[in-house]
Parts: structure tokens; sequence; C-alpha cells
């Protein structure tokens, strides 16, 4: 009985551990099933916050892109710098619009540069063609004059003329009439310096208005240059009053202020390439003016020696 008794509480301990044995073990499973949905629960609740679910619910619409902005609105102001909005931009940068948004020096600047262009290629046209005239006519005038024996004959030929040849040959002509009770000693002197001052007078008449071109190619870069310094200047004004650097602000205001340095090259580099090509063509004019003078005393030496000849023969 005793046996029995024992063998039965050794069997009820056995039952009772084995029984926890298998209680820990459904434990154990089940925590292990559980924990990872409970730690996936826990990390999508703190990540959506309590504003997640009305966030998720209304899901924002993108803005359409927009075209066509502003250039100043289209970057935004840095600390303490003001907007510039389009309207107050300069829409029109073709030269006649920066000329009319330009200040008021800077237009007086390029119309002043405006009219010394003008200046330039009037002096241009009226000096080429008289130049072409007189040229012509001096050289069909030498023509006569390499054609004829003597003054006499070159006189008759051309007194008629109000060319600078035929006043070569009038004042000749005078001097030898004055001179007619005189020695023939000093008279081709004489004669060389009448002519050389109706050369200088000539020199000097066809040479007139040259000498603006001079003025405007020396001095229109500078004044180009005084308009643009003067643009500069009301720019960074501008830029200061504005309170930005902006380079759709800036920009517009020094355009218009090199306006006026490029009108200066315009008004100055053709004025210096017309006067040194005038310059050249009144050089071979008075070339073709000391020819004619040459022709003339050559005339008046030639009858000077024929008048000398007979005295010549008779002494012999």
């Amino acid at each position: 009985m005793q046996q029995e008794s024992s063998a039965q509480r050794t069997g009820r301990s056995w039952n009772g551990v084995s029984g926890r044995r298998h209680a820990i073990a459904v434990m154990t499973a089940a925590l292990l099933l559980v924990l990872p949905f409970a730690a996936y629960s826990q990390t999508t609740g703190q990540s959506g916050g309590p504003g997640s679910a009305g966030a998720s619910a209304v899901s924002p619409t993108p803005a359409p892109p927009t075209t066509g902005a502003a250039p100043a609105s289209a970057s935004a102001a840095l600390p303490g710098e003001h907007m510039i909005s389009g309207a107050d931009l300069p829409e029109d940068l073709s030269p006649w619009g920066m000329f009319e948004n330009s200040d008021l020096v800077v237009k007086a600047v390029i119309v002043g540069l405006a009219i010394a262009s003008l200046v330039t290629w009037t002096v241009w046209v009226a000096k080429t063609l008289e130049l072409r005239g007189a040229r012509s006519e001096t050289r069909r005038d030498l023509r006569v004059l390499n054609n004829c024996v003597t003054l006499a004959q070159a006189h008759d030929q051309l007194r008629e003329g109000d060319g600078p040849v035929s006043q070569l040959m009038r004042a000749a002509g005078q001097e030898i009439r004055l001179s007619a009770n005189l020695r023939a000693d000093g008279l081709k002197e004489r004669i060389a310096l009448q002519l050389e001052r109706i050369e200088m007078a000539v020199s000097r008449k066809i040479s007139r208005g040259t000498g603006v071109l001079a003025t405007i190619g020396s001095t229109a870069p500078f004044v180009g240059l005084f308009g643009t310094v003067w643009g500069i200047m009301n720019s960074f004004i501008g830029i200061s009053n504005a309170h930005t650097t902006n380079l759709a602000v800036v920009a517009p205001g020094i355009a218009q202020a090199l306006l006026a340095t490029a009108f200066g090259l315009v008004a100055a580099i053709p004025a210096v390439m017309i006067y040194n090509v005038l310059a050249r063509q009144t050089a071979h004019y008075r070339a073709y003016l000391g020819d004619a003078s040459a022709q003339v005393m050559r005339l008046v030496s030639r009858d000077l020696d024929r008048a000398k000849l007979p005295m010549t023969q008779a002494a012999e």
C-alpha cells in the first residue's frame, strides 16, 4: 500500500511538472507570435503621429507650374532685400527703348553725338564733291598749259576761267605788266611769290570744314565716356535706393549708360577715317596746284629768254 501511494504521488508530481512545462511553452509561442505585430503597430503609430490619418486621407495636389513669370519674382529675395516686381523693370531693351528710358544727361549726350555724326557725313559728301570738281578742273587747265608755247597763248585760252590755274595766269600777267619799266632780274622772284600766295589761299579754301572732323574724332569718345560715367553713377544710386543687388535691376541702367559710349565710337571712328581720306585728297590737289605754278613759271621763263635773244644777237 505504501509503495502504491508513493508511486501515485510520483505520477501526480510528474504530471504537474509536465503540465507547467506545456503551459510555459504555449505562452512562449504566443509571445513570439504577438511581439512582431505589436512592434509593427507601435512603429506605424509613431511615424504617422496624431495628424497622420488626416494627412493620408487628404493628399496635397501639386500646383501646376506657372510660365511667363517675371524674372525678379522667380528668385527669392535675399535677407534684407526688397522684392522687385516685373512691372518696375524696363521691358524694351532695344537701342531706342534704352534711349527713351535713359537719364536726361545721357539723352543730351546721345543727341549731341548723333548731331556730330550727321555733321561728319555732311562734310564728307560736300568736300568729296568739291575736291572732285576742283581736281578735274585743274587737270583740264594743266593740259592746256602743257600745249601752250607762250604765256600770252595760255592767257588767251584761260582768261575766261575762274579756276585756280586761271588765277595763276592772271597774276603772272599782271606782274609782268606792272614790271614793264623795271629790270627783268627780279621778275621771276616776284611772280613766284605771287603764285605761292595764290596757292596758299586756294589750299586754305579747299581745306575749310575738315577741321571739324578732327575735333569730332578726338572728342567724341570722351563725350560718350562722360555719358557712360553719368549713367553708371545713376545706376548705382538706383541700386542703393532699391536696396537690392539683383542683376535684373542693375543691367538696364548700365546698358543705357554704355549706349552713350557706343554712340561716341560711332561718331568718332568715321570722323577720323573721313578726315584722313580728305587730307590725302587735299594733298593731291595741292600737288596739282604746284604743277600749275611750275608750268606758269616755265612759260614766263621762256618768254623772258625769248625777249633777251634779239638783244644778244644784236650785241653779237
